[in-house]
Protein backbone atom coordinates (compact mmCIF):
# COMPACT_ATOMS: atom_id res chain seq x y z
CA UNK A 1 0.00 0.00 0.00
CA UNK A 2 1.46 3.46 -1.02
CA UNK A 3 1.11 6.14 1.89
CA UNK A 4 0.17 9.47 0.94
CA UNK A 5 0.72 11.45 4.58
CA UNK A 6 -1.75 13.83 5.53
CA UNK A 7 -0.16 17.03 6.26
CA UNK A 8 0.30 16.91 9.82
CA UNK A 9 1.47 13.64 9.51
CA UNK A 10 4.21 14.75 7.17
CA UNK A 11 4.68 17.50 9.77
CA UNK A 12 5.66 15.04 12.37
CA UNK A 13 7.92 13.00 10.20
CA UNK A 14 9.85 15.87 9.15
CA UNK A 15 9.86 17.46 13.40
CA UNK A 16 11.36 13.52 13.68
CA UNK A 17 13.99 13.47 11.04
CA UNK A 18 15.20 16.74 12.06
CA UNK A 19 15.17 16.84 15.76
CA UNK A 20 16.64 13.73 18.11
CA UNK A 21 14.59 14.52 21.20
CA UNK A 22 10.47 14.76 20.46
CA UNK A 23 7.06 13.92 21.92
CA UNK A 24 4.50 13.03 19.85
CA UNK A 25 0.86 14.29 21.75
CA UNK A 26 -1.07 12.83 19.31
CA UNK A 27 -4.59 11.76 19.49
CA UNK A 28 -5.37 7.64 18.79
CA UNK A 29 -6.18 7.24 14.77
CA UNK A 30 -3.65 10.23 13.69
CA UNK A 31 -1.09 7.48 12.52
CA UNK A 32 1.69 7.82 15.34
CA UNK A 33 3.17 4.19 14.08
CA UNK A 34 3.50 4.72 10.56
CA UNK A 35 4.42 8.27 11.32
CA UNK A 36 7.56 6.69 13.53
CA UNK A 37 8.04 4.18 11.30
CA UNK A 38 8.27 6.54 7.94
CA UNK A 39 10.91 8.79 10.14
CA UNK A 40 13.00 5.74 11.05
CA UNK A 41 13.15 4.37 7.68
CA UNK A 42 14.04 7.52 6.51
CA UNK A 43 16.95 8.05 9.11
CA UNK A 44 18.29 4.77 8.97
CA UNK A 45 18.60 4.24 4.89
CA UNK A 46 18.22 7.61 3.58
CA UNK A 47 20.37 9.52 6.22
CA UNK A 48 22.32 7.03 8.29
CA UNK A 49 21.19 9.17 11.05
CA UNK A 50 20.15 6.04 13.14
CA UNK A 51 21.76 2.51 13.40
CA UNK A 52 19.74 0.26 15.58
CA UNK A 53 16.47 1.11 16.86
CA UNK A 54 14.59 -0.18 20.03
CA UNK A 55 10.44 0.34 19.85
CA UNK A 56 9.40 0.05 23.90
CA UNK A 57 5.33 -0.76 23.65
CA UNK A 58 2.63 -2.26 25.66
CA UNK A 59 2.58 -6.33 25.33
CA UNK A 60 -0.23 -6.40 22.91
CA UNK A 61 0.76 -3.78 20.96
CA UNK A 62 4.45 -5.09 20.79
CA UNK A 63 3.15 -8.60 19.41
CA UNK A 64 1.53 -7.14 16.33
CA UNK A 65 1.28 -3.87 15.64
CA UNK A 66 4.38 -2.53 15.18
CA UNK A 67 5.21 -5.81 12.85
CA UNK A 68 1.84 -5.80 10.99
CA UNK A 69 2.45 -2.03 10.57
CA UNK A 70 5.65 -2.05 8.90
CA UNK A 71 4.54 -5.15 6.94
CA UNK A 72 1.54 -2.57 5.33
CA UNK A 73 3.16 0.22 2.93
CA UNK A 74 5.33 0.17 0.33
CA UNK A 75 8.14 2.37 1.50
CA UNK A 76 9.01 0.74 4.41
CA UNK A 77 9.81 -2.59 2.17
CA UNK A 78 13.68 -2.33 3.63
CA UNK A 79 12.76 -2.08 7.25
CA UNK A 80 13.47 -5.12 9.18
CA UNK A 81 10.98 -5.48 12.23
CA UNK A 82 12.12 -8.13 15.37
CA UNK A 83 9.50 -8.81 17.68
CA UNK A 84 11.78 -8.98 21.20
CA UNK A 85 9.24 -11.07 23.09
CA UNK A 86 8.69 -14.85 24.89
CA UNK A 87 10.62 -16.40 26.90
CA UNK A 88 14.56 -15.51 28.06
CA UNK A 89 15.91 -17.33 25.83
CA UNK A 90 13.63 -16.24 23.37
CA UNK A 91 14.24 -12.79 23.67
CA UNK A 92 17.83 -13.23 23.23
CA UNK A 93 18.20 -14.91 20.05
CA UNK A 94 15.70 -11.88 18.60
CA UNK A 95 18.14 -9.29 19.88
CA UNK A 96 20.90 -11.22 18.30
CA UNK A 97 18.96 -11.28 15.07
CA UNK A 98 20.44 -8.91 12.03
CA UNK A 99 17.81 -6.11 11.91
CA UNK A 100 16.72 -2.39 12.13
CA UNK A 101 13.78 -1.80 14.66
CA UNK A 102 13.47 -4.23 17.42
CA UNK A 103 10.21 -4.62 19.20
CA UNK A 104 10.21 -5.20 23.16
CA UNK A 105 6.98 -5.16 25.54
CA UNK A 106 7.52 -2.19 28.08
CA UNK A 107 7.74 -4.97 30.93
CA UNK A 108 11.10 -6.50 29.89
CA UNK A 109 13.08 -3.03 29.60
CA UNK A 110 14.67 -3.89 33.23
CA UNK A 111 15.72 -7.24 31.93
CA UNK A 112 17.19 -5.33 28.63
CA UNK A 113 19.12 -3.08 30.63
CA UNK A 114 20.43 -5.19 32.87
CA UNK A 115 21.65 -7.69 29.89
CA UNK A 116 23.39 -4.76 28.00
CA UNK A 117 24.58 -2.19 31.10
CA UNK A 118 27.16 -0.43 29.42
CA UNK A 119 27.22 -2.00 25.82
CA UNK A 120 23.80 -0.23 25.16
CA UNK A 121 23.57 -0.93 21.39
CA UNK A 122 20.38 1.01 20.85
CA UNK A 123 21.24 4.74 19.28
CA UNK A 124 17.66 5.70 18.73
CA UNK A 125 14.57 4.51 21.04
CA UNK A 126 10.86 4.92 20.62
CA UNK A 127 8.52 4.70 23.54
CA UNK A 128 5.07 3.84 22.26
CA UNK A 129 2.82 4.99 25.19
CA UNK A 130 4.98 7.35 27.13
CA UNK A 131 2.71 7.61 29.33
CA UNK A 132 3.06 4.25 30.96
CA UNK A 133 6.53 6.02 32.23
CA UNK A 134 4.95 8.43 33.87
CA UNK A 135 6.07 6.70 37.42
CA UNK A 136 9.56 7.75 37.89
CA UNK A 137 9.73 5.56 41.17
CA UNK A 138 8.54 2.26 38.93
CA UNK A 139 11.21 -0.30 37.48
CA UNK A 140 10.82 1.01 33.60
CA UNK A 141 11.76 4.28 34.27
CA UNK A 142 14.85 4.11 36.52
CA UNK A 143 16.50 1.46 34.39
CA UNK A 144 15.79 3.28 31.05
CA UNK A 145 17.62 6.05 32.86
CA UNK A 146 20.54 4.45 33.30
CA UNK A 147 21.17 4.26 29.50
CA UNK A 148 19.68 7.28 28.57
CA UNK A 149 23.03 8.87 27.76
CA UNK A 150 23.73 6.27 25.75
CA UNK A 151 20.82 7.03 23.16
CA UNK A 152 21.38 9.65 20.61
CA UNK A 153 17.58 9.84 19.67
CA UNK A 154 14.62 9.20 21.61
CA UNK A 155 10.86 9.67 20.83
CA UNK A 156 7.87 9.73 23.01
CA UNK A 157 4.27 8.58 21.22
CA UNK A 158 0.84 8.91 23.70
CA UNK A 159 -2.44 10.36 23.28
CA UNK A 160 -2.71 10.84 26.94
CA UNK A 161 0.50 12.54 28.52
CA UNK A 162 -1.16 13.36 31.74
CA UNK A 163 -3.90 11.24 32.81
CA UNK A 164 -3.69 11.83 36.31
CA UNK A 165 -2.93 15.51 36.04
CA UNK A 166 0.40 18.04 34.99
CA UNK A 167 2.28 16.37 37.64
CA UNK A 168 2.64 12.83 35.73
CA UNK A 169 4.53 15.21 33.25
CA UNK A 170 7.46 15.37 34.78
CA UNK A 171 9.36 11.39 34.31
CA UNK A 172 8.25 11.41 30.87
CA UNK A 173 9.82 14.98 29.60
CA UNK A 174 12.66 13.83 31.91
CA UNK A 175 13.43 10.97 29.58
CA UNK A 176 13.43 12.94 27.02
CA UNK A 177 15.66 16.06 27.90
CA UNK A 178 17.29 14.23 30.76
CA UNK A 179 15.86 17.50 32.72
CA UNK A 180 16.58 20.44 30.74
CA UNK A 181 13.24 22.03 30.77
CA UNK A 182 11.15 20.28 33.84
CA UNK A 183 14.16 20.01 36.62
CA UNK A 184 16.32 17.29 37.19
CA UNK A 185 14.43 16.02 39.93
CA UNK A 186 10.31 15.49 40.27
CA UNK A 187 10.71 16.90 44.04
CA UNK A 188 12.07 20.57 41.90
CA UNK A 189 9.25 20.08 39.22
CA UNK A 190 6.84 20.10 42.19
CA UNK A 191 8.27 22.86 44.33
CA UNK A 192 8.19 25.50 41.57
CA UNK A 193 4.59 24.63 39.64
CA UNK A 194 2.82 22.79 42.36
CA UNK A 195 1.35 23.26 45.97
CA UNK A 196 -0.03 20.52 48.06
CA UNK A 197 -3.52 19.78 47.64
CA UNK A 198 -3.90 17.00 50.55
CA UNK A 199 -2.23 16.31 53.38
CA UNK A 200 -1.41 15.62 56.85
CA UNK A 201 1.52 16.67 58.99
CA UNK A 202 4.42 14.58 57.75
CA UNK A 203 2.97 13.18 54.28
CA UNK A 204 1.53 14.53 51.07
CA UNK A 205 -0.81 13.01 49.23
CA UNK A 206 -1.60 15.32 45.78
CA UNK A 207 -0.29 18.11 44.11
CA UNK A 208 -2.69 20.49 42.74
CA UNK A 209 -0.72 23.06 39.78
CA UNK A 210 -0.14 26.76 41.45
CA UNK A 211 -1.91 29.04 39.09
CA UNK A 212 -0.28 30.13 36.26
CA UNK A 213 1.62 26.63 35.84
CA UNK A 214 -0.15 25.09 33.30
CA UNK A 215 0.94 27.70 31.13
CA UNK A 216 4.38 27.81 31.86
CA UNK A 217 5.18 24.17 31.78
CA UNK A 218 3.31 24.17 27.92
CA UNK A 219 5.71 26.69 27.37
CA UNK A 220 8.78 25.31 28.71
CA UNK A 221 7.73 22.05 26.60
CA UNK A 222 6.29 23.68 23.63
CA UNK A 223 9.48 23.11 21.39
CA UNK A 224 9.82 19.40 22.23
CA UNK A 225 6.36 17.96 22.07
CA UNK A 226 3.88 18.18 19.32
CA UNK A 227 0.33 18.04 20.17
CA UNK A 228 -2.28 17.26 17.88
CA UNK A 229 -6.04 16.46 18.48
CA UNK A 230 -8.50 14.17 16.00
CA UNK A 231 -11.10 16.53 16.34
CA UNK A 232 -8.62 19.01 14.39
CA UNK A 233 -8.08 16.91 11.86
CA UNK A 234 -10.83 14.24 11.26
CA UNK A 235 -14.28 15.06 9.83
CA UNK A 236 -16.62 14.97 13.07
CA UNK A 237 -17.77 12.76 13.61
CA UNK A 238 -15.52 10.15 11.90
CA UNK A 239 -15.45 6.40 12.58
CA UNK A 240 -12.07 4.88 13.08
CA UNK A 241 -11.74 1.36 13.37
CA UNK A 242 -8.67 0.00 14.92
CA UNK A 243 -8.55 -4.53 14.89
CA UNK A 244 -6.25 -5.51 17.87
CA UNK A 245 -5.00 -8.89 16.82
CA UNK A 246 -4.64 -10.84 19.83
CA UNK A 247 -1.88 -13.34 19.71
CA UNK A 248 -1.40 -16.40 22.07
CA UNK A 249 1.02 -17.96 23.62
CA UNK A 250 2.38 -21.64 21.85
CA UNK A 251 0.74 -22.90 24.92
CA UNK A 252 -2.58 -21.41 24.11
CA UNK A 253 -2.36 -21.89 20.39
CA UNK A 254 -1.53 -25.60 20.75
CA UNK A 255 -4.59 -26.12 23.20
CA UNK A 256 -6.93 -23.78 20.57
CA UNK A 257 -6.37 -25.99 17.96
CA UNK A 258 -6.58 -29.56 19.40
CA UNK A 259 -9.40 -27.88 20.82
CA UNK A 260 -10.72 -26.77 17.58
CA UNK A 261 -9.71 -30.24 15.78
CA UNK A 262 -11.46 -32.43 17.97
CA UNK A 263 -14.11 -30.19 18.09
CA UNK A 264 -14.55 -29.93 13.92
CA UNK A 265 -14.06 -34.10 13.45
CA UNK A 266 -16.96 -34.94 15.63
CA UNK A 267 -18.75 -33.31 13.46
CA UNK A 268 -20.14 -34.98 9.64
CA UNK A 269 -19.39 -32.39 7.37
CA UNK A 270 -22.44 -33.58 4.84
CA UNK A 271 -24.76 -33.00 7.85
CA UNK A 272 -23.61 -29.72 9.24
CA UNK A 273 -26.72 -27.38 9.88
CA UNK A 274 -27.03 -23.85 11.62
CA UNK A 275 -27.82 -25.38 14.82
CA UNK A 276 -24.68 -27.69 15.08
CA UNK A 277 -23.20 -25.07 13.86
CA UNK A 278 -23.84 -21.95 16.19
CA UNK A 279 -22.92 -24.88 18.90
CA UNK A 280 -19.38 -24.82 17.79
CA UNK A 281 -18.72 -21.96 16.79
CA UNK A 282 -20.20 -20.48 20.15
CA UNK A 283 -17.26 -22.23 21.86
CA UNK A 284 -14.48 -21.32 19.80
CA UNK A 285 -15.47 -18.08 20.14
CA UNK A 286 -15.78 -18.64 23.76
CA UNK A 287 -12.00 -19.99 23.75
CA UNK A 288 -10.88 -16.71 22.24
CA UNK A 289 -12.13 -14.54 25.31
CA UNK A 290 -10.34 -16.66 27.35
CA UNK A 291 -12.72 -19.26 28.91
CA UNK A 292 -15.50 -21.82 28.16
CA UNK A 293 -18.50 -23.46 29.54
CA UNK A 294 -17.96 -26.41 30.70
CA UNK A 295 -20.90 -29.48 30.65
CA UNK A 296 -22.05 -27.74 33.66
CA UNK A 297 -22.34 -24.09 32.10
CA UNK A 298 -19.51 -23.28 34.25
CA UNK A 299 -16.87 -21.25 32.95
CA UNK A 300 -13.47 -22.52 32.61
CA UNK A 301 -10.52 -19.92 32.44
CA UNK A 302 -8.14 -20.60 29.76
CA UNK A 303 -5.64 -17.57 29.13
CA UNK A 304 -6.08 -13.96 29.95
CA UNK A 305 -4.71 -12.15 26.41
CA UNK A 306 -7.92 -10.35 25.81
CA UNK A 307 -8.21 -9.35 29.21
CA UNK A 308 -4.36 -7.94 28.97
CA UNK A 309 -4.94 -6.30 25.72
CA UNK A 310 -8.28 -4.54 26.88
CA UNK A 311 -6.18 -3.23 30.35
CA UNK A 312 -3.58 -1.56 27.86
CA UNK A 313 -6.77 0.21 25.44
CA UNK A 314 -8.42 1.56 29.74
CA UNK A 315 -4.37 2.33 30.35
CA UNK A 316 -3.78 4.35 26.98
CA UNK A 317 -6.89 6.49 27.61
CA UNK A 318 -6.64 6.99 31.15
CA UNK A 319 -9.14 9.57 32.07
CA UNK A 320 -11.96 8.72 29.23
CA UNK A 321 -15.00 6.73 29.61
CA UNK A 322 -15.08 3.39 27.82
CA UNK A 323 -17.70 1.20 26.61
CA UNK A 324 -17.18 -2.34 26.13
CA UNK A 325 -19.34 -5.30 24.66
CA UNK A 326 -18.97 -8.56 25.95
CA UNK A 327 -20.27 -11.53 24.27
CA UNK A 328 -20.71 -14.22 27.13
CA UNK A 329 -21.82 -13.84 30.49
CA UNK A 330 -18.14 -15.14 31.97
CA UNK A 331 -16.75 -12.23 29.65
CA UNK A 332 -18.76 -9.81 31.60
CA UNK A 333 -17.52 -11.37 35.44
CA UNK A 334 -13.68 -11.62 34.35
CA UNK A 335 -13.72 -7.76 33.32
CA UNK A 336 -15.52 -6.44 36.12
CA UNK A 337 -12.94 -8.92 38.93
CA UNK A 338 -10.09 -7.48 36.60
CA UNK A 339 -10.53 -3.87 37.31
CA UNK A 340 -12.50 -4.25 40.62
CA UNK A 341 -9.69 -3.29 42.44
CA UNK A 342 -8.55 -0.79 40.28
CA UNK A 343 -10.29 2.43 41.45
CA UNK A 344 -12.28 2.88 38.21
CA UNK A 345 -16.02 3.17 38.22
CA UNK A 346 -17.61 0.36 36.32
CA UNK A 347 -20.82 -0.31 36.22
CA UNK A 348 -23.50 -2.86 33.76
CA UNK A 349 -25.38 -1.64 31.30
CA UNK A 350 -29.03 -1.99 32.65
CA UNK A 351 -31.64 1.20 32.49
CA UNK A 352 -32.03 4.92 32.79
CA UNK A 353 -30.28 5.77 35.93
CA UNK A 354 -26.94 3.85 34.13
CA UNK A 355 -27.44 5.88 30.96
CA UNK A 356 -27.41 8.86 32.62
CA UNK A 357 -24.66 8.41 34.89
CA UNK A 358 -22.81 7.35 31.44
CA UNK A 359 -24.10 10.56 29.81
CA UNK A 360 -22.84 12.54 32.75
CA UNK A 361 -19.41 11.30 32.76
CA UNK A 362 -19.93 9.80 35.95
CA UNK A 363 -18.47 6.41 34.42
CA UNK A 364 -15.22 5.05 33.78
CA UNK A 365 -15.93 1.88 33.06
CA UNK A 366 -19.41 0.89 30.92
CA UNK A 367 -20.14 -2.92 30.18
CA UNK A 368 -22.94 -3.73 27.75
CA UNK A 369 -24.06 -6.69 25.93
CA UNK A 370 -25.02 -5.70 22.22
CA UNK A 371 -28.24 -7.11 22.53
CA UNK A 372 -29.43 -5.07 26.04
CA UNK A 373 -27.41 -1.78 24.26
CA UNK A 374 -28.85 -2.08 20.34
CA UNK A 375 -31.74 0.09 19.56
CA UNK A 376 -33.03 3.54 21.04
CA UNK A 377 -30.35 4.41 23.53
CA UNK A 378 -28.29 7.95 23.35
CA UNK A 379 -24.84 6.98 24.82
CA UNK A 380 -23.20 9.50 22.59
CA UNK A 381 -22.35 12.45 25.42
CA UNK A 382 -20.93 9.68 27.57
CA UNK A 383 -18.28 8.81 25.33
CA UNK A 384 -16.28 7.94 22.39
CA UNK A 385 -14.45 4.46 22.98
CA UNK A 386 -15.66 1.38 22.15
CA UNK A 387 -14.10 -2.04 22.82
CA UNK A 388 -15.36 -4.99 21.78
CA UNK A 389 -14.20 -7.89 24.16
CA UNK A 390 -16.10 -10.90 22.23
CA UNK A 391 -17.84 -10.47 18.82
CA UNK A 392 -20.89 -12.48 17.54
CA UNK A 393 -22.12 -13.24 14.04
CA UNK A 394 -25.06 -11.16 14.33
CA UNK A 395 -24.77 -7.79 11.67
CA UNK A 396 -27.31 -5.85 13.01
CA UNK A 397 -26.19 -6.20 16.72
CA UNK A 398 -23.11 -5.27 15.61
CA UNK A 399 -24.50 -1.99 13.74
CA UNK A 400 -26.68 -0.99 15.88
CA UNK A 401 -24.20 -1.05 19.24
CA UNK A 402 -21.60 0.95 17.40
CA UNK A 403 -24.23 3.39 16.50
CA UNK A 404 -24.84 3.98 20.08
CA UNK A 405 -21.89 6.29 20.30
CA UNK A 406 -21.12 7.13 16.46
CA UNK A 407 -24.19 9.12 15.92
CA UNK A 408 -25.57 12.89 15.64
CA UNK A 409 -24.19 14.61 18.21
CA UNK A 410 -21.20 13.30 19.25
CA UNK A 411 -18.91 15.96 18.90
CA UNK A 412 -15.34 13.64 18.94
CA UNK A 413 -14.15 10.81 16.36
CA UNK A 414 -15.63 7.34 17.67
CA UNK A 415 -13.01 4.72 18.33
CA UNK A 416 -13.77 1.54 17.87
CA UNK A 417 -11.07 -1.14 19.23
CA UNK A 418 -11.81 -4.90 18.06
CA UNK A 419 -10.12 -7.60 20.19
CA UNK A 420 -9.30 -10.33 17.49
CA UNK A 421 -7.70 -13.97 18.09
CA UNK A 422 -5.14 -14.40 15.50
CA UNK A 423 -6.03 -17.40 14.02
CA UNK A 424 -8.57 -18.11 15.81
CA UNK A 425 -12.73 -17.52 14.91
CA UNK A 426 -12.44 -14.40 15.60
CA UNK A 427 -11.27 -13.44 12.70
CA UNK A 428 -13.66 -15.27 10.29
CA UNK A 429 -16.66 -13.43 12.28
CA UNK A 430 -14.14 -10.08 12.08
CA UNK A 431 -14.17 -10.61 7.88
CA UNK A 432 -17.68 -11.69 7.86
CA UNK A 433 -19.02 -8.43 10.00
CA UNK A 434 -16.45 -5.79 7.62
CA UNK A 435 -17.85 -7.53 4.24
CA UNK A 436 -21.36 -7.25 5.85
CA UNK A 437 -22.24 -10.74 4.78
CA UNK A 438 -23.26 -12.28 8.03
CA UNK A 439 -25.66 -14.77 7.40
CA UNK A 440 -26.01 -18.68 7.98
CA UNK A 441 -23.72 -19.70 4.82
CA UNK A 442 -20.84 -17.49 5.82
CA UNK A 443 -20.99 -19.23 9.52
CA UNK A 444 -21.39 -22.39 7.86
CA UNK A 445 -18.45 -21.39 5.22
CA UNK A 446 -16.00 -20.56 7.96
CA UNK A 447 -16.67 -24.01 9.42
CA UNK A 448 -16.34 -25.86 6.26
CA UNK A 449 -12.78 -24.08 5.40
CA UNK A 450 -11.87 -24.96 8.83
CA UNK A 451 -12.65 -28.75 8.71
CA UNK A 452 -11.21 -29.14 5.28
CA UNK A 453 -7.87 -26.94 7.07
CA UNK A 454 -7.51 -29.14 9.39
CA UNK A 455 -8.11 -32.54 7.39
CA UNK A 456 -5.84 -31.20 4.88
CA UNK A 457 -3.32 -31.47 7.73
CA UNK A 458 -3.62 -34.49 9.06
CA UNK A 459 -3.29 -35.89 5.32
CA UNK A 460 -0.18 -34.13 4.90
CA UNK A 461 0.57 -35.50 8.52
CA UNK A 462 0.16 -38.97 7.04
CA UNK A 463 2.51 -38.32 3.95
Amino acid sequence: MKLIPHDYQRYCINRMIAEPELGLFLDMGLGKTVITLTAVNDLRYNRFAASKVLVIAPKKVAEDTWTREASKWDHLKLLRVVPVLGAKAKRIKAINTPGDVYVLSRDNVPWLVDYYRNDWPFDTVVIDELSSFKNPQAKRFKSLVLVRSHIRRIYGLTGTPAPNGLIDLWAQVFLLDQGKRLGEKIGVYRENYFSPASRNRDVIFSYAPLPGAEDTIQSRIGDICISLSAKDYLTLPERIDNIIHVQLSDKERKAYEKFEKEMLLEIDEATLDAGSAAVLTNKLLQFCNGAVYDENKTPVEIHSEKLEALTEIVEANAGKPVLVFYNFQHDRARIIQLFSRSGLKIKELKGPDTISQWNNREIDLLLAHPASAAYGLNLQAGGNIIVWFGLNWSLELYLQANARLHRQGQKESVIIHHLVVSGGMDEDVMDALQNKQVTQDSLLMALKARIGKVRGVEKDGRN
